[in-house]
């Protein structure tokens, strides 16, 4: 009885709260709001006197333009804490940040929070940790591709097969979900920031060119391709002569950059061949019918979705707003908590 009307007291002065918590980007839904922030997952800090001086878009506005005592790091790797403290800090800002408008001196939301499927329990808990710590009263966790798929709108809990394609900044994960639950899957350490780094490598070994990280995604996202396109499309490349060391600008095509990403490319739609099959044939005969999804950012890269139709001989649709489909699907478990429990991982600090 005290249970409940504690939680009704908390419920008051809080929102209830989604989280993809991705490796490049956080986004955050609030209950009956949706989205209300999508912030890239930076933070920066001071070295000398260890102090956080920006999380989110200011952080990132800092990236390659701070002297070198304050560095801006991304506290998660693959989709993975790599720095506890500092992630911490992360989600205690998106949480105040939520409720500044409420009256809350201690905001208690209960949040769900996406995490990569096949991550270990040691890994789990830092996350659930790291939230209960930042002002959580409950914390859920739901496999990526589970909520990619619920955001998709897909018919998750029905007896057939639907397949999501999740493509981030630091994973891609494949999975075939029936019933609620998946049925085979692949998660890759290839997403986003490899398809970057890939540009960056291009550009060093073909014209000892020095890019930074956000040259080369703005290069990757006004040019990048992994099928040939209707008319070629050039951008301007700038970075660092590495032999005089001073500025350098190549104009430079989008074939040029396709056979940059080619590899990681390949390496995404092998793991979608994989997965199906893996598949068995009564799902395999559903996902025929239907198609599969692709979702997160890297779903928007040009041709994408015409290499993987190709590579397995089925209809390839994207997702509406592919970006945002993890959050949203970690809203809809919110708004339908009871319904959808059984879709979510088990809890270790929650009563």
């Amino acid at each position: 009885m005290s249970y409940s009307f504690m939680d009704k007291f908390w419920s008051a002065f809080s929102h209830d709260i989604g989280i993809d918590l991705g490796t490049a980007n956080t986004l955050v839904y609030v209950k009956d709001k949706g989205i209300i922030i999508n912030e890239p997952s930076t933070v920066a800090i001071n070295q000398k006197t260890k102090q956080i001086l920006a999380i989110g878009e200011e952080a990132r506005k800092m990236v390659g333009r701070t002297p070198s005592h304050i560095v801006a790091i991304r506290p998660l790797v693959d989709g993975v804490i790599s720095d506890f403290e500092v992630t911490e800090q992360m989600l205690k800002y998106f949480i105040d940040k939520v409720h500044h408008e409420k009256f809350s001196l201690f905001p208690r939301p209960r949040v769900v929070i996406g995490i990569p499927y096949g991550v270990t329990e040691v890994e789990r808990r830092a996350v659930e940790e790291a939230a209960i710590n930042a002002g959580a009263r409950e914390v859920y966790l739901i496999e990526e591709p589970l909520a990619a798929a619920i955001g998709a709108r897909l018919p998750i809990q029905e007896a057939a097969g639907s397949m999501i394609v999740d493509i981030g900044g630091g994973t891609t994960e494949v999975a075939v979900i029936s019933l609620g639950g998946i049925v085979a899957s692949r998660s890759l350490r290839i997403a986003g920031d490899e398809l970057n780094q890939d540009i960056i490598d291009f550009a060093r070994n073909q014209f000892n060119l020095l890019l930074g990280e956000r040259t080369a995604e703005e290069i990757k996202m006004k040019i990048g391709s992994a099928h040939e396109l209707m008319e070629m499309l050039t951008c301007p490349m700038r970075g660092r002569d590495l032999v005089s060391g001073l500025p350098k600008e190549i104009i430079i095509n989008d074939e040029q950059i396709r056979s940059a990403l080619k590899k990681s490319i390949s390496q995404i739609v092998d793991a979608v061949r994989q997965t199906i099959e893996e598949t068995p044939p009564e799902l395999v005969a559903d996902i025929m019918d239907k198609g599969l999804v692709l979702c997160g950012g890297g779903a928007m890269l040009k041709g994408l979705s015409d290499v993987i139709a190709e590579a397995v001989q089925t209809k390839v649709h994207i997702a509406d707003d592919p970006l945002t489909s993890v959050v949203r699907g970690t809203g809809f478990v919110l708004e339908d908590l009871e319904t959808l429990k059984q879709v979510l991982l088990p809890a270790q600090f929650n009563n």
